[in-house]
């Protein structure tokens, strides 16, 4: 059975957020909030738990994932980024964005675009994420927490602890955090390409 925590969203309890790094460390896949939407969470590392995504959401190989990083010193070890672009992620995080990048070394290759050798990389505007991530120490290998057969992403954490009681190992509820999943903008080419309009405003990159 899942873990259910009932977190603040503006001052999250210490001990609860070190007890859920600890579920991660030890294996575990959680959901948790962010900016945008409830997410699914486990360490980069963690093979068992990208395959619980993946067959949780029904994924093929072809999915983006994404590292969620708490600031942009973590993501720029993961992925590759020139001048341009630099300035583009830096006017635009934290927020509601997911940037698929030129993955690094530092990735595992199964997290990467089997052609082009991508990655999705985000900071999200969140406490409670920011939190997670801070005593993590590393990104979070994440997915928005949309389900088959679902038009949008849940947003109720009892609902999502009842739903995925023996498919996930926690459940981080700090309250309503919205239904609409980042903006993923692909800056891997000569030019961005908006892959998905979502809660982040996708102007800057038109």
């Amino acid at each position: 059975m899942a873990r259910y925590l009932d977190v603040h969203p503006d001052n999250p309890q210490a001990r609860s957020i070190s007890q859920v790094v600890d579920l991660v460390k030890g294996g575990g896949l959680i959901a948790y909030p962010t900016d945008s939407c409830f997410a699914f969470g486990c360490q980069m590392g963690n093979k068992a738990g990208l395959d619980r995504i993946r067959e949780i959401r029904k994924l093929d190989d072809r999915h983006h994932f994404t590292l969620v990083c708490r600031d942009f010193a973590q993501l720029g070890q993961f992925v590759k980024i020139s001048n341009a672009v630099f300035r583009l992620i830096k006017a635009a995080t934290p927020g509601s964005y997911t940037f698929i990048l030129p993955a690094t070394r530092e990735v595992p290759r199964r997290l990467l675009h089997p052609k082009k050798q991508t990655v999705g990389v985000r900071i999200p505007d969140h406490k409670v994420a920011q939190a997670l991530l801070a005593e993590l120490g590393e990104p979070l290998l994440s997915s928005t927490l949309l389900l088959p057969g679902h038009d949008e992403p849940m947003t109720n954490g009892w609902e999502i602890k009842e739903l995925l009681d023996h498919q996930i190992d926690a459940v981080i509820d700090s309250g309503d955090c919205g239904v609409e999943p980042t903006t993923v903008i692909d800056l891997s080419g000569d030019e961005p390409e908006i892959l998905r309009v979502g809660a982040g405003d996708p102007t800057p990159f038109e």
